[in-house]
Order: C-alpha cells, then structure tokens, then sequence
C-alpha cells in the first residue's frame, strides 16, 4: 500500500484502534518503509507523553507565551487538515496540508508546554524537546508554504528581530547544507531565532536556534529521536538539532559555531 495511503491509518494504529486487518496492513508496511516508520514513531512518542502526563494537564494553566504560541499555529495551519487527514489525499495535494509530524510537534508543543516551561531552566532534556516540537512544526509549515530566504534577507531578519549582527556560515554547501530561511519562534516569555538548513541529497531538515539572554552548559541530547547539540557563546545559548547521526550533528555544530556569534 503506498504512503498516502497509510497516513489517514497512523493516528488510529497508535491508539490502539485499527481493525486487525488494517493493523497488519500498517504494520508490513512499516517494516519497509523508513519514513513512515520514524513518523509512526514520533506520534508514539507524544501518545505516550500525553498519558503520562494526564493527572499534570488536569491541574496546569498554560502560560500566556503558551497561549501565544498555540494562535501563531492555528492561525498558519490549513482548515481543510482535519478534513483531509480522515481520507486518502492525491499526491498533488499532499504539500498543502501539514504532515503528521507537525501534527505531532503540536501536541508535543500544547501537552508539554502546558507544565514544563519552568523546568526548562534546568534541563537540558526538556528544551531540547520543545526545539525540536518546533524544529519539526517549523519544517512542516516551509513545506506547505513553500517559503525561501537567501542568507542576506536572514541576516537582516536576525538584525532587526533580536539585535543580533550575525553573519551565517561561508559556503554551507562545505557541510552539505543549504539554507532555508530562519522564523521567529515563541519560547518561555519571549522569542528565540530558528535558522533552518537543508542536508544531503535527502534534504534532511537541520535547525540552528538561537536563545537570547541565556547561558547554557555544552550538552548533546537525544529526544524524540533527534539529537540536539547545545553550545553557548556569550550571553547566548545555540541548539543544533537534527535526525542524524550523533558524530554527524557534532561535525555540523563544529562547522556552525566557526561562524555565529
């Protein structure tokens, strides 16, 4: 069964809901098929952080920056995604709609924002999962936009958005990357600045998030099977986040920190 078939079938597999006709039908299909694999594996991954995490949504008041961040997604995903999320969706089509990834960022946005905003002063671990939340949703609304900016319009986004005068990386393609384009993201009370890259052949989504105001300690994380280097310069926190290798994402992080200040 190809890909687009099997998207509508992902939500109710993980729950526990399909059919034993329809379960075994997924479940061969992930043993081939590598990307829905990692996207079944993602929203398992929020499944599960949802049911553990009940008794805490049920007392928590989600800050006002939480609030902010949940109307900046409602208001860039598209109306017709709940429509067509519950039927197979023609391949022309597919670019236009969020993929569950982003579907599943949300929730990991919604869910853990709801009561680890405090706690990301102290872990390593939660930051790096509500960036790669981010990392993932941010990837998934340049896909359904279609959004392009070359490195003189970033360093000027990064200028006038964070007074930060920034210079990116000389010949990404050395690294094998190629930019995207960079988005303002909510974080805590306030904003940080997402630099997004593309990587190989594959165009894997690589994230440079710029935290302002912040010190950190030199960490490389796993979460959400991401691995997140996180390095500080300044007053200034950086975290590089990609679905790579963990010598990969240093060799990454090494060729970025040469260049941003």
């Amino acid at each position: 069964m190809p890909c687009d078939r099997i998207e509508p079938l992902v939500t109710p597999f993980v729950d526990g809901n399909l059919p034993d006709t329809d379960r075994r039908v997924v479940e061969e299909h992930l043993r081939v098929c590598p990307p829905c694999h990692s996207r079944v594996t993602a929203e398992r991954e929020v499944h599960d952080l949802i049911r553990a995490r009940v008794p805490l949504l049920n007392k928590a008041e989600a800050p006002d920056a939480l609030h902010a961040k949940c109307w900046e997604l409602a208001r860039h995903t598209p109306r017709e995604a709940e429509a067509t999320s519950r039927a197979p969706i023609a391949p022309a089509a597919a670019p236009r709609r969020l993929t569950p990834y982003a579907l599943a960022a949300s929730l990991v946005i919604v869910v853990g924002g709801a009561f680890v905003y405090q706690a990301t002063d102290r872990s390593a671990r939660v930051l790096a999962a509500e960036l790669t939340a981010d990392h993932l949703k941010c990837f998934a609304l340049n896909r359904a936009l279609g959004t392009h900016q070359g490195a003189s319009a970033v360093e000027s986004s990064m200028a006038s958005g964070f007074d930060w005068r920034m210079h990116l990386p000389d010949d990404p393609q050395r690294a094998g990357l190629e930019l995207v384009g960079s988005r303002p993201c909510m974080y805590g009370e306030g904003k940080i600045a997402h630099i997004m890259y593309r990587r190989g052949s594959d165009g894997a989504p690589v994230s440079v998030f710029m935290l302002p105001k912040s010190e950190r300690t030199a960490e490389l994380v796993e979460v959400l099977g991401h691995e997140a280097k996180i390095w500080c310069v300044g007053n200034r926190t950086f975290v590089l986040i990609a679905k790579e290798p963990r010598a990969e994402v240093e060799r990454m992080a090494s060729f970025v920190q040469a260049s941003l200040r």
